[in-house]
């Protein structure tokens, strides 16, 4: 399995959509929205804010590794 390492962050306050490159040894818990600067945090139960608000999860997740923390 190929592991993508972008992916489309959706803000959920205001729907504005951005492709960042994921980091791939560490979690992202943090990402500001380009659009009207939210500060988007992981969802509980979520280990990072691509798992939360991405189109692709973490490369961790993708791997079957589960969380990244």
């Amino acid at each position: 399995m190929e592991i993508k390492l972008e992916s489309t962050i959706t803000c959920p306050k205001c729907g504005h959509q951005a492709t960042e490159k994921m980091p791939t040894t560490a979690c992202q818990f943090f990402y500001e929205c380009e659009s009207c600067k939210t500060l988007l945090k992981p969802i509980e139960g979520d280990c990072c804010v691509y798992c939360s608000y991405g189109s692709v999860e973490c490369p961790p997740v993708q791997e079957g590794a589960g969380c990244c923390n």
